[in-house]
């Protein structure tokens, strides 16, 4: 972003500018700074520098920072605050740094002025920042007074938003204030929260972007010229109306309505509206506007260290590439992505590539003129990879396998689209030579390959595997790369909840009319146990008015169905945060949130016994097994049920009901040992039809006080 930065500042009267590390020092009168810091699209902080000076010790840190005539530049009734950064010279630590610097500083004042000013972090009239590097500390006032690219429009954000001064920088070297001084339109279709689209509705209007900040450093420094930053923003404002009536036309495109939603309101805060206009639409959905000129399209699709895995999105780049080639022959393009291979897929060649940093991630933005003689010819290529693949598998034997899924596609699939369910078991080890269950998730599916036995030949089993992948897409309808494989081992001395990658990936589904995200590639289970289904909604159908604990809850899809339901008020508990943030995700993504809907981090083991609330609604569905280190001791369903099962009805209000429920295989329930309850077996009706190939799956208990 350095050399953008040296353009922009130059145009904007810098002089002697000299890029260095991570940021550019140039000089100038006052009026060129107060003039950078109003208009800088992509500059992070405007300081003020006071000085540089070799140091060697914290002695000389001091003595460097006390020699600054800090009189000059504050009022003795000011607040201070300090930021420091690097180390050595004695200093290993930022607080440290930041310190010693507000030590001498104060100390100056008091000697000076007799008073000592006071500290105030959150909102000082003067923000030193220190910066050494290489025994040489430079001491400066931030006279942004916070990172210029919080411009105050942007208070919704979605997943991984862009920094405002990023996407600024990205729109420059794309060359979109070329293309918009000739008129032609703005599009991102993928666009969020809308940072793309309103910072280059800014630029496209001439609007300064600092206009509608409410907070500058440089309002508490006593060198501040009143008159000239008077002067600077009425020049803004003038200009800003003027360019507001020729500016091209800015639009957003995404599927998520609640981004398009934040997207408008951040338009609406940054007063650039009557230029942007944001709709609901999905990628394969977007064309260009009647009337428009073509323009430039640039977007920051998600990627895999961010957002989702690579191949999870591998389909996404490539429908942006069809897209793109389908409807847009003759604009400009432009794609930001921390995984160029994805970009790759979109079947375009781009004609220039720029490294940029998002933050630590290093980035490409990859540039594409949007012509013919650029295509490439992708589909043609995979369809005839993916035929001959085809071929091989049915010719090895696999067209009992694909008759099998296509017929399970007529019946198993044919209702669950009746029913208005999107996550369904399509296949359950049907066939034994292929041992695996396949689960759909929407446009996805995920298959989980039990482990063939030793007495199976490995190249074999191998073999098998290569040709049910080759099989599904065609066999389901589905892209590949919308395939999760995993191989499911029976699960020994550790929790059933093993993790398998660390992509972060986070898919949203409904069932009924719940929501729910869940993670196809990173853990055994994929947060959404498809069995359970029927007791979920039986829960539902239950909590009205009800107070509602949730033990084991995982990622507390029975709490949202419970929440839903009208429960009065529910308590999740698990020990694992990863799987509490989960179930906090999915309340709030079904509008559940507040201190109605608590979350507790704890061994249920050991919360139980200390509790003292009572509740009339109770789902108990403990792990199978589990010796996990947070755990003091080990857990076995069948050996500890009984004791867990008295310590839960304990806590159950007179007229309240226990719902237990366990997945391991040939699980007796001890009735006898359980008699002081009435217990009833619920297994049979809980078990829906997708799963009716494998009616022991799980057992299901309704448990309640004896009258």
């Amino acid at each position: 972003m350095e050399p953008i930065l040296v353009e922009e500042l130059q145009d904007l009267g810098a002089a002697s500018c000299r890029i260095t590390a991570g940021g550019v020092h140039f000089s100038g009168t006052l009026a060129t700074a107060l003039r950078a810091c109003l208009w800088s699209r992509t500059a992070s902080r405007i300081f003020l520098s006071l000085g540089r000076t070799h140091v060697e010790s914290t002695g000389d840190i001091y003595s460097a920072v006390h020699s600054i005539p800090w009189e000059d530049h504050m009022a003795a009734a000011a607040t201070v605050a300090v930021d420091w950064n690097g180390t050595g010279s004695g200093i290993s630590n930022t607080m440290y740094g930041a310190q010693l610097v507000k030590d001498a500083l104060v100390d100056r004042m008091r000697d000076r002025r007799g008073k000592r000013p006071s500290v105030n972090p959150e909102r000082p009239d003067i923000l030193v920042n220190c910066h050494l590097a290489r025994n040489e500390v430079e001491v400066r006032i931030d006279l942004s007074g916070g990172g210029l690219h919080l411009r105050g429009y942007r208070k919704e954000g979605g997943a991984a938003p862009l920094r405002e001064n990023l996407a600024a920088a990205l729109l420059i070297k794309s060359g979109w204030p070329a293309v918009a001084g000739g008129g032609g339109a703005f599009l991102d279709p993928l666009c969020g929260s809308g940072t793309l689209v309103i910072e280059a509705a800014l630029i496209a209007a001439d609007a300064a972007p600092g206009l509608y900040r409410t907070r500058w450093g440089f309002t508490g420094w006593t060198g501040h010229d009143r008159t000239a930053w008077e002067e600077l923003t009425a020049e803004a404002k003038a200009r800003r109306e003027s360019g507001m009536n020729h500016a091209p036309k800015c639009i957003g495109y995404d599927g998520d309505k609640e981004a398009v939603k934040n997207a408008r309101h951040n338009a609406q805060r940054a007063d650039i509206q009557s230029v942007v206009r944001f709709e609901t639409r999905m990628l394969r959905a977007t064309e260009p506007e009647h009337g428009v000129k073509p323009g430039l399209i640039l977007t920051n699709p998600p990627y895999g260290k961010r957002l989702g895995g690579t191949e999870d999105l591998s389909a996404l780049y490539a429908e942006l590439g069809d897209t793109l080639k389908r409807h847009f022959p003759g604009w400009q393009a432009a794609v930001f992505t921390g995984e160029p291979e994805l970009g790759k897929r979109m079947g375009l060649r781009a004609h220039k590539v720029n490294m940029f940093y998002n933050g630590s991630l290093a980035c490409q933005l990859l540039q594409f003129h949007v012509e013919p003689d650029r295509f490439v010819n992708r589909d043609a290529l995979d369809k005839r990879a993916s035929d001959i693949e085809l071929d091989r598998a049915i010719r090895r034997g696999a067209e009992a396998f694909l008759n099998r899924v296509k017929k399970n596609m007529r019946t198993i699939g044919r209702w669950a689209g009746r029913e208005g369910i999107q996550c369904y078991r399509l296949y359950d080890a049907d066939l034994p030579e292929y041992a695996a269950a396949i689960d759909v998730y929407g446009e996805w599916a995920h298959v989980q390959e039990y482990a063939a036995p030793s007495s199976i030949d490995a190249r074999k089993a191998e073999e098998r595997l290569h040709d049910m992948l080759t099989i599904l897409p065609h066999a389901l309808g589905i892209k590949k790369e919308r395939i999760v494989l995993k191989i499911r081992r029976r699960q020994k001395g550790t929790s059933q909840y093993g993790k398998f990658d660390d992509q972060g990936h986070f898919l949203e589904v409904q069932e009924d009319s719940n929501k729910f995200l869940v993670n196809l590639t990173d853990f055994l289970d994929t947060g959404l146990f498809l069995d359970h289904r029927i007791t979920r909604e039986m829960i539902g159908r239950m909590a009205k008015g009800k107070r509602f604990l949730n033990l084991f809850c995982y990622t507390g899809a029975s709490t949202v169905y419970a929440a839903r339901g009208g429960a009065k008020a529910t308590t999740s508990v698990d020990m694992s945060p990863t799987y509490l943030e989960w179930a906090r995700r999915n309340l709030a993504l079904n509008g559940f949130t507040g201190t109605r809907h608590r979350l507790v981090k704890a061994d249920c083991l050991e919360w139980l016994p200390h509790c003292r609330e009572r509740f009339d609604l109770i789902l108990l569905d403990p792990p199978t097994f589990s010796n996990s280190k947070r755990m003091r001791k080990s857990f076995d369903v069948q050996r500890d049920h009984v004791s867990l099962i008295r310590e839960t009805a304990r806590l159950l209000a007179p007229s309240g009901i226990l719902i237990f429920s366990t997945n391991r295989l040939k699980f007796k329930l001890d009735e006898k040992a359980l008699s002081p309850y009435r217990v009833e077996d619920m297994s049979g009706m809980t078990i829906p039809r997708d799963f009716e190939r494998s009616p022991h799956i799980h057992r299901c208990w309704k448990i309640m006080p004896a009258d």
